[in-house]
């Protein structure tokens, strides 16, 4: 804050830093102070978002916009280089001198490095190639030392947002409060929420949805007569095991959150093996990742030694009870070679080795029902780990009739 109304006091002809690196983790405030201290301080700002400028014809149309018009944009070739667009700003800043400190702001700058290399480094000296008082402010989840081009660059000013500690949450949120409810009652919610979901989650954002989505079933107790307001210790006992269930879906979004509350009302009124499922059991995956998926699970959970058994066509019947050791020290991790090995064998008919099938692997790793556990570089053998329960794989199985009890080895 201190740098940018020095510069809005100080002289005009006094250039700012060249370019500004901030970092922190997802909602930790960057873009929001950014924003409310750039329009209270009425400076010229251009906000640009590299999630929705997917092309580096549509970033520098958005700069000249903001800063010149759309004269100035229209003035760009269909498929403008970078020499282009400095030529247009220089233009522009002939006929338009600046009056103060232009900014550039980039949002989600780590998709940069998945543009041209020569744009980030121009971006970074951008003040000097077009002799303008232009800031490049740069927003991004990763720090600097993973951001930084391997042909070296200019070394901007890095500035970091830390996490919101947990009483910073607690006073954020707490600003959420319900009109209906006094803010004390909304108060010790919060405070229920986060005692079950800071460990896992500090995201303000989820946070805020995970807030909203529970409350009312906090309330219920109250709605009904019940409870009183002071009386924490029953309404965290009513409360409890639906936020548990919640947790499994912390940073997930199968279901809208509609869904998922009626899925939560249809699930206290029913009975039997389905009510102890969680949401998991909801994705609806394309025929073949089931496979991989079942394939996963039982490289996961079977021994190495033990697949030439379950694959080899033999008799797997007469099973009788045993200890279920493997499953209770959890899924072990198995390369690609043993994946699709099993997958080849418990499929129902003949799947040629596409790419098709090696982008579902992806998929699944992306949804979080398979975990890579090799390093990133380690392309010659990754290793997978599954990371779905019992109760999910035993549901996905059934819509592909694959009795999947009959190939674990903890129920030989």
């Amino acid at each position: 804050l201190t740098h940018f109304t020095h510069i809005k006091m100080c002289d005009l002809h006094i250039y700012s830093y060249p370019s500004i690196f901030i970092y922190g983790h997802r909602a930790s405030g960057k873009s929001h102070v950014m924003h409310v201290l750039l329009k209270e301080l009425e400076l010229p700002h251009a906000t640009v978002s590299c999630v929705e400028c997917v092309s580096v014809a549509l970033l520098f149309e958005q700069v000249l916009l903001s800063f010149f018009g759309c004269d100035a944009a229209s003035l760009l070739p269909r498929s403008p280089s970078l020499s282009d667009f400095v030529r247009i700003y220089r233009q522009q800043c002939s006929q338009s001198p600046a009056k103060q400190t232009r900014y550039i702001v980039m949002e989600k700058a780590e998709l940069l490095r998945d543009t041209d290399a020569n744009l980030l480094p121009a971006l970074l000296r951008l003040q000097e190639l077009v002799e303008d008082n232009v800031t490049i402010i740069l927003l991004s989840e990763i720090v600097w030392d993973k951001f930084r081009p391997n042909t070296g660059c200019f070394e901007p000013l890095l500035l970091h947002f830390p996490d919101y500690s947990k009483g910073e949450l607690q006073q954020i949120l707490s600003q959420d409060r319900h009109p209906s409810y006094t803010a004390e009652f909304y108060s010790s919610y919060i405070n229920i929420l986060l005692g079950v979901f800071y460990s896992v989650c500090r995201d303000l954002r989820e946070l805020r949805h995970l807030a909203a989505l529970n409350f009312s079933k906090f309330c219920e107790p109250l709605a009904e007569g019940k409870v009183k307001e002071t009386d924490t210790h029953k309404l965290w006992r009513n409360i409890e095991p639906h936020l548990k269930k919640a947790m499994q879906t912390v940073y997930l979004r199968e279901v809208s959150s509609l869904q998922w509350e009626q899925m939560q009302q249809m699930e206290e009124k029913e009975s039997g093996a389905l009510r102890g499922l969680s949401a998991h059991t909801h994705v609806e995956l394309p025929y073949y990742s089931k496979f991989l998926l079942i394939a996963a699970y039982l490289a996961s959970y079977n021994p190495a030694r033990t697949d030439k058994r379950f694959f080899l066509k033999v008799d797997r019947f007469n099973f009788t009870p045993k200890n279920l050791l493997n499953h209770l020290l959890g899924p072990k991790p198995f390369p690609l070679d043993r994946l699709l090995a099993i997958f080849y064998s418990v499929v129902d008919n003949r799947v040629a080795p596409t790419a098709s099938i090696f982008s579902q692997i992806s998929s699944l790793v992306t949804l979080q029902l398979l975990t890579q556990v090799s390093h990133d570089d380690q392309l010659d053998a990754p290793k997978y780990k599954c990371a779905v329960s019992m109760d999910f794989i035993c549901a996905i199985s059934r819509t592909v009739n694959f009795d999947i009890v009959k190939y674990l080895y903890d129920f030989l």
